[in-house]
């Protein structure tokens, strides 16, 4: 996600891989089936659920400056 974040890269990655984590399991349970090991479904919904997480905490951090 291009910008600058309010965190720094630690904490970017950290919110990424969570986000992750995050969007396999709510793919799981809305019916995805298994998401288990690596293939191109998994990847971008672990892509998306990192965007979003990532993108909210911009958006908190940035209303509480």
């Amino acid at each position: 996600m291009p910008g600058d974040d309010p965190g720094g890269v630690i904490i970017t990655i950290i919110i990424g891989v969570v986000g992750a984590v995050i969007g396999g399991f709510v793919a799981l349970q809305l019916g995805y089936s298994d998401i288990t090991g690596f293939d191109l479904r998994s990847f971008v919904i672990a892509v998306i659920g990192g965007l979003v997480l990532l993108a909210g905490y911009r958006l908190l951090r940035r209303s509480s400056t």
